[in-house]
């Protein structure tokens, strides 16, 4: 169990990537800490939500749509066994965003009424074990073929997946380990936060080169 000063001074490193991302232009921040009880939870999406407030970077809440609408955040980001699309779109103010996380061709074709899909595990990932079944690029391929929304590719996103990845016809990526690097000084600090602009400039390009292609 961590002390009270380690869970701040975590928290404020988090806030310090999530300014980085919205300095890069990162589209969506999807916050995802699901051992958050709802209180310290909503505490912690208006702070984020203070940091993007006037700027193009988006806050989606992981599968708590009571906390992402309590807090006035932009959106929820449902499990691909969470509640329907539609009866969260039944709740939620105009202009909420509502994404979802899909495994499969079938998972995209129940989908329903989201605006956006996250779809993996598309490579080898440290966060799945070996036995986790892979989407690999064939498989995500096929759900941007059958959705209606666009399609995030998710799961062992490297650097050199990119063009990959802009070729099966996916709008963009969601990640975590290709936006962590750090310093030996931030290391050292305990705080993983680094400049994102250089990762998010180079993934922009690697998309629209593919996509501009003839």
């Amino acid at each position: 169990m961590r002390d009270g000063a380690d869970d701040a001074d975590a928290r404020q490193c988090l806030l310090a990537q999530a300014r980085f991302a919205v300095e890069a232009g990162v589209d969506l921040i999807q916050v995802r800490e699901r051992d958050l009880e709802a209180a310290a939870l909503a505490a912690l999406v208006t702070d984020l939500l203070a940091i993007t407030r006037r700027t193009p970077t988006r806050i989606v809440v992981n599968d708590r749509l009571d906390v992402a609408l309590a807090t006035g955040a932009d959106g929820v980001h449902l499990r691909a066994d969470s509640i329907a699309a539609a009866d969260a779109r039944r709740l939620a103010p105009a202009g909420f965003l509502i994404g979802r996380s899909v495994h499969g061709v079938a998972d995209a074709a129940a989908a329903g009424d989201v605006d956006y899909l996250i779809a993996g595990t598309v490579f080898p990932s440290r966060s799945k074990d070996a036995s986790h079944r892979l989407l690999g690029l064939d498989g995500l391929r096929a759900i941007v073929a059958s959705a209606a929304a666009p399609v995030l590719a998710i799961g062992g996103v490297a650097a050199g997946h990119l063009d990959a990845i802009a070729a099966a016809g996916a709008a963009g990526i969601a990640a975590i380990g290709i936006f962590i690097r750090a310093s030996d000084e931030v290391e050292q600090a305990g705080c993983r936060a680094f400049d994102l602009r250089a990762v998010i400039g180079e993934a922009r390009r690697r998309f629209d080169r593919v996509n501009s292609a003839p």
